[in-house]
């Protein structure tokens, strides 16, 4: 495991308020050599309204055979199903070759029909998970749909609520949305709050790879429920440009990771703001990292000096990091463009991009990698300027927040070379 963390600048202004950026890198552990991993209980919570009929269920159906089939009898799995009403096709069981095979059986009776209580169906998954906890394991519902919740729990902020508040308790959501209809602002924020990840699939067929991709890296996982925590002294404000759950107390600011698979290269910006203070004095902070496993368990500090204007003003710049800041703001700027394109506010989506454009072009200087995000971002003003279609639309948002996850175009975890 690996932790390196960096300043774009190290001086901060004495007679004002400065604001850094602290690039984390962290890399997850290998997976052990012995080929032994922790257990893991899931449950399948598969949308099962009329506008999954035909293919969708199919391949859902498919998608959930296979998942289940790369499971040990140390694991659990589950599988529910919902529309207007909830079935719990499989309650929690121990994935042993015959109740793998009696779950294949439930799975194919599987069909489309009915409204979308996801809240409902979601929670009724939570629930097999939450009363089969792994302990010391990976536990996971994962949750597909193509459309709109339409019944019952409906709120993006109460399921978001309840998303974290289920993580607080063991049990991690990752979200699966299908096709053009359903709302990515609410799965994604199921997924962040609840510790896992958002996942866009455009095509149907797509399906089957997506679920065995997060299947997959839930096998994968080395370091269980990782943190990030910034220590300081009081007047230091933290918050964070990625997209991770953050949690301030007192003189601590904690950043929820969730899991960590076999080699994860994750990449994290935070902005520190800091009082003002004596020119020559020196402020720290302590950046550590920790896994619930243990397994992960490393920390840095990082030191600024107070010091004049003039010193401020002229001091170097450290541009990876200043690269990596300004894709999270472009990536930040984009998802925002992208909901007012939708709303029909093409001038002020563009106004937005150019914001962030002219702001680090401000500091680009000659410097090839910033000058190119300039670029896109003016580019990207004149398209969202103009009204776009709903997949359009989706495949730019699902790429952006990969990007701020770390996650490549597919949303598979970033690997060490």
């Amino acid at each position: 495991m690996s932790l390196t963390v960096r300043s774009d600048r190290l001086l901060i202004r004495a007679t004002d308020t400065s604001s850094r950026f602290v690039r984390i890198d962290v890399t997850a552990p290998p997976a052990p050599t012995d080929h032994r991993r922790p257990a893991a209980s899931l449950a399948f919570v598969i949308d099962r309204s009329g506008s999954m009929h035909g293919a969708k269920i199919e391949l859902a159906r498919q998608a959930v055979r296979e998942a289940i089939a790369r499971l040990s009898a140390a694991d659990r799995f589950a599988v529910v199903a919902y529309d207007d009403r909830i079935d719990v096709l499989v309650p929690s069981t121990a994935a042993t070759p015959d109740a793998r095979g009696a779950a294949i059986a439930a799975i194919d009776r599987l069909d489309a029909r009915g409204n979308t209580n996801l809240g409902e169906g979601w929670l009724r998954g939570c629930a097999q998970v939450a009363d089969n906890l792994a302990v010391e394991g990976v536990n996971r519902v994962l949750l597909l749909t193509d459309g709109l919740a339409n019944q019952g729990m409906t709120s993006s902020e109460e399921l978001a609520g309840h998303a974290a508040e289920l993580r607080r308790r063991g049990v991690a959501t990752t979200t699966f949305g299908v096709g053009e209809d359903f709302d990515e602002a609410l799965l994604r924020a199921m997924a962040d709050a609840g510790g896992g990840h958002f996942r866009f699939i455009a095509d149907a067929r797509q399906i089957v790879d997506h679920i065995s991709g997060e299947v997959g890296e839930l096998l994968e996982v080395t370091a269980r429920d990782a943190v990030v925590e910034v220590t300081g002294p009081e007047g230091i404000h933290v918050d964070t440009l990625s997209p991770y759950p953050l949690e301030a107390h007192g003189e601590r600011t904690v950043l929820r990771l969730g899991d960590l698979v076999s080699d994860q290269a994750v990449e994290i910006v935070l902005r520190l703001r800091f009082p003002y203070g004596q020119v020559g004095r020196e402020i720290g902070a302590l950046v550590s990292i920790r896994s619930a496993d243990g397994a992960v368990d490393a920390g840095q500090t990082l030191r600024w000096t107070y010091a004049d204007d003039r010193a401020n003003d002229h001091q170097p710049r450290d541009r990876e990091v200043d690269r990596v800041v300004a894709r999270a703001f472009a990536d930040r700027a984009k998802t925002d463009a992208i909901r007012l394109n939708r709303i029909g506010e093409f001038a002020q989506a563009r106004r937005a991009l150019l914001a962030v454009a002219a702001r680090v072009h401000a500091y680009a200087g000659n410097d090839h990698e910033l000058r190119e995000i300039v670029a896109d971002l003016r580019g990207e003003a004149e398209r969202w300027a103009v009204l776009q279609d709903e997949r359009s639309r989706k495949v730019a948002y699902s790429a952006t927040y990969n990007s701020l996850k770390s996650r490549n175009l597919d949303g598979q975890a970033l690997r060490r070379q």
